[in-house]
């Protein structure tokens, strides 16, 4: 299946975030000094308070809040949230920090343009507290992981991973301060393959430039 249909401008692309937002701010980054660029058509959030749509305001793109909390349940919720990403016409839908699980109906509706990142090297520690999960498993390396979403949780095909030492004395904080240093490095790259028209999804893996997997282990020696 590929993934991505040739353009010759901008890749629109829609991020969705709850939080703080650095890898949006990765992202934002990562639009000048290259073509083909991405245009950033919106952020939305689920969270109004979200410093992430502060990002976006700081650099000219609009933010939208969908509050969850303002809907009966999850699937009115997601209603509005696909009427407002398809008002925008994005070729990509990029989660970013997205603290929500989504429904089947809705991965489906974005198959195939719908990624994520993920602080860990899947398949392992799918979920939440990867780092901690890390250490207490006695794990010497850790990682993040850019995948595309499927109707599995953080079981969709992989595009990029990093792999990061687990240092003597670390804690899941520090663990994952080097870890979101190297995300802020992958996924900008996985967007800009996707907006190259490179990636080609092939079963449970992705093909770049119709080749190998792009998978790429990268080790940081940070200390």
């Amino acid at each position: 299946m590929i993934v991505s249909e040739s353009s010759e401008t901008a890749c629109p692309v829609v991020v969705l975030i709850s939080g703080n937002g650095s890898n949006l701010q990765a992202l934002i980054d990562s639009r000048f000094g290259a073509e083909p660029a991405i245009d950033i058509r919106a952020v939305i959030s689920n969270k109004p308070d979200a410093y992430g749509l502060e990002r976006a305001a700081n650099a000219g793109i609009p933010g939208i809040a969908v509050n969850h909390r303002d809907y009966p349940d999850r699937t009115a919720f997601e209603a509005t949230l696909i009427e407002q990403i398809d008002a925008l016409e994005p070729r990509l839908v990029i989660l970013a920090g997205f603290m929500r699980i989504l429904t089947d109906d809705f991965v489906t509706h974005y198959a195939g343009r719908l990624i994520n990142i993920h602080p860990s090297l899947l398949p392992l520690y799918p979920g939440l507290h990867t780092h901690a999960k890390a250490i207490e498993h006695g794990d010497r390396e850790a990682g993040a992981t850019v995948h595309f979403v499927t109707q599995e949780v953080d079981g969709g095909p992989v595009v990029i991973q990093v792999r990061v030492p687990v240092l003597d004395g670390d804690t899941p904080d520090t663990l994952a301060a080097r870890v979101l240093k190297q995300e802020h490095v992958i996924y900008p790259r996985a967007v800009r393959w996707y907006a190259e028209n490179r990636l080609r999804i092939d079963g449970n893996s992705v093909l770049l430039d119709g080749g190998q997997s792009p998978l790429q282990e990268l080790v940081s020696h940070e200390s």
